[in-house]
């Protein structure tokens, strides 16, 4: 549906190229810290981007006219780039892809659904705030290594 995304490096500010669908997570090729993995999809290439992530997917069904969709953008934005090389977010129009609402069943946006090797692990609906987005997400993914408690 969309090229890559170019997207700089919040540790160097190398500009790099992210494409919507890789086989591995992205990485700044000058410094090597993992770059955000925001994209874009559709029904022709759903597949391809949100399912066979190597990583976990937030998928983010929403629409331009939605209110609440608009609030939420920046939080899931934000979690992209906390979660840099740990979960991907892939957003859906759900104006140009009904099929992929219906699919999912879809029945109010804005709603996100977190998955997991093409695997549907758990959906949330309504606008959360940027803290309770975060939660939601981390009480269903694994702790990442930056937020793990040191082990004794």
């Amino acid at each position: 549906m969309n090229g890559p995304q170019v997207v700089a490096c919040p540790n160097c500010g190398q500009k790099t190229r992210v494409r919507s669908a890789a086989q591995g997570v992205p990485h700044c090729p000058k410094c090597g810290r993992a770059l955000q993995w925001l994209t874009e999809a559709g029904a022709a290439d759903f597949t391809a981007v949100a399912e066979k992530s190597p990583i976990p997917v937030l998928i983010d069904f929403w629409a331009p006219w939605c209110a609440p969709c608009r609030i939420v953008a920046p939080a899931v934005e934000r979690l992209s780039q906390e979660r840099a090389g740990e979960l991907k977010v892939v957003k859906v129009n759900t104006d140009l892809a009904p099929a992929l609402q219906e699919r999912f069943g879809i029945r109010g946006i804005p709603t996100l659904v977190l998955m997991e090797g093409a695997r549907e692990r758990d959906r949330v609906t309504g606008a959360l705030n940027l803290n309770a987005l975060r939660q939601w997400v981390e009480q269903r993914l694994p702790a990442s290594p930056k937020t793990q408690p040191p082990v004794k």
